[in-house]
């Protein structure tokens, strides 16, 4: 898989000078305010666990920002398991702002220098900047192209980001004269085709943090007296102690900027169009104690595990009054929907599958290696499982080598005498060209048994069941989603489910992606020939 493809989260946070002291405060006052970020990032680390970092802020000290970055959890960099090593670190990079990112582990570049933030230094303290982003620009081969074109720039790493840092960075240096942020977004961005939430800093004590015109990517903010903070998901504001009254999404094409003199601002930096919030958030990659767009992940699990159990009744497949069915969710992303799917059903949720925390995800690991981990991911409990015909559901399936291993061992570990799969999403048919990891049609499962438009006829879904081992499958209908998450179809991108996408960069994509089925092209490739078919053209 290419660099380019992972989901990512994104933290800020910033104390004002002169205008009190937020209670949020630790100890150490506001000027320690960047204390507070690791806390941010750790609530955020389902988004990223192969790297983290941070840059802050501070007008006293020679290096005006600061910036921090490993490879590793946020435990890990910010050594959070060792008190004297993790002070020092904080007294070092202490300040009244502060940015943050945890980065997802793909198969990739994965040393410490795709890790993020981002610095750009400069001597001009208007031009020295860094920021973190979670996304990715459908059209990164056509910036990238540009960009060199005229033989005098150079790029060393193989990243979207660093096209991002670079654009900003051009256009401040072109500039005549004082350039305002939005500005440089609204002049930058026109160029941009896909997903990005951003936080940026400077080294002027400015922050902007800003979200695209369709919304892809989730940014959440509270503006509460001296003390502003940002991230990519409410749990992360809920945690530090604000009131969830105060939490808001940020609009889709808008920015705000925090200026260490004028304080906080919020503004319009393109032109509005309908939103295209990613569904997949709330049914997979969110905290499950988020609300995003006003929208609860948790409830939204819950209404997806109540269509499960209206579709099961109609289904009549599996006796429902027999003592011997319980429902089974793969943790921990399927409970919600499975605990709401048993209440409907009036049978028993048991937890037949217990993770093991410390194995990681296996969403992004590549052939051999992802089986290997997924057979050790989870420990089927016989105690709960033995002669039991089990619903098992999962909230999604995308490539099938977990699901096929955890079949394997719910049957000979757990001793289930029946396994009946119910996924609470339609089939993953597309790929994903805003920042989830799964960019070549090739990768994955369902459009092998249901093509290209996700047609789910009782014969396929069987077929599927056979060949992972399971007695029963059954997804739910696109339809499901919008209802699910309490927002209209037109709201939500739902490309990788029926292979309409959101920007035109995107479709043509899709469509070389479909050009290149069978064809063991990686995704980098198909980011290659757009670039080369737009230049054409």
């Amino acid at each position: 898989m290419s660099e380019l493809h992972h989901e990512c989260g994104v933290a800020a946070i910033y104390h004002l000078s002169g205008r009190g002291r937020s209670p949020i405060c630790t100890s150490d006052g506001p000027r320690h305010i960047s204390r507070l970020l690791p806390r941010m990032l750790l609530d955020i680390q389902n988004r990223g666990q192969l790297a983290a970092g941070m840059t802050t802020f501070d007008p006293d000290r020679p290096s005006l920002l600061r910036t921090l970055k490993d490879v590793g959890s946020v435990t890990e960099v910010f050594r959070l398991n060792h008190r004297a090593k993790c002070e020092s670190l904080m007294r070092q990079l202490a300040g009244r702002a502060a940015i943050g990112h945890v980065r997802y582990a793909t198969c990739g570049q994965d040393d410490r220098s795709y890790a993020q933030p981002f610095e750009r230094k400069h001597i001009h303290k208007r031009k020295w900047f860094a920021f973190g982003f979670n996304g990715q620009l459908a059209n990164y081969g056509l910036l990238k192209e540009r960009l060199l074109a005229d033989g005098d720039h150079h790029l060393t790493l193989d990243t979207d980001t660093e096209i991002m840092l670079h654009e900003f960075g051009r256009l401040l240096s072109q500039a005549p004269g004082r350039i305002d942020w939005i500005d440089v977004l609204r002049r930058t961005t026109a160029e941009f085709d896909g997903a990005y939430s951003i936080a940026l800093l400077t080294a002027e004590g400015e922050m902007i943090v800003a979200r695209d015109p369709l919304g892809i990517k989730p940014m959440c903010y509270v503006n509460d007296g001296p003390l502003f903070a940002a991230a990519s998901e409410s749990v992360a504001l809920l945690n530090l102690g604000f009131s969830d009254t105060d939490i808001k999404s940020l609009p889709p094409g808008h920015a705000i900027i925090i200026d260490p003199k004028t304080g906080f601002r919020m503004e319009r930096f393109a032109e509005a169009k309908s939103p295209a919030h990613c569904f997949f958030e709330w049914i997979y990659f969110a905290n499950v104690a988020s609300t995003l767009d006003d929208k609860s992940v948790y409830l939204s699990r819950t209404h997806l595990g109540e269509e499960l159990a209206r579709a099961e009744r109609e289904l009549d497949r599996v006796p429902l009054d027999d003592e011997d069915t319980i429902v089974v969710p793969v943790p921990d992303t399927s409970k919600a929907a499975a605990d709401a799917m048993a209440y409907k059903l009036s049978i028993p949720c048991r937890e037949g599958l217990i993770r093991n925390r410390y194995a990681g995800r296996t969403f992004i690991e590549a052939g051999r290696a992802r089986k290997a981990k997924a057979a050790t991911k989870y420990t089927p409990l016989r105690e709960v499982l033995e002669g039991k015909r089990v619903i098992l559901v999962e909230d999604s399936i995308v490539r099938s080598t977990t699901m096929n291993v955890l079949l394997d061992r719910i049957r000979e570990v757990g001793g289930a005498k029946e396994i009946h799969v119910r996924v609470a999403c339609p089939p993953i048919v597309a790929p994903c060209f805003y920042g989830i990891d799964m960019s070549t049609i090739d990768q994955l499962i369902a459009p092998k048994y249901f093509g290209i438009n996700g047609e789910l006829t009782d014969e396929d879904q069987q077929k599927l069941a056979d060949d992972l081992g399971a007695d029963t499958l059954r997804y739910l209908p696109v339809s499901a989603i919008a209802r699910a998450i309490g927002l209209p179809e037109t709201s939500l991108c739902r490309a990788c489910v029926t292979g309409e996408y959101p920007t035109s960069c995107g479709q043509h994509l899709y469509q070389i992606a479909l050009d290149n089925r069978g064809n063991q092209l990686d995704s980098k490739r198909t980011y290659e020939q757009l670039a080369a078919a737009m230049q054409q053209s």
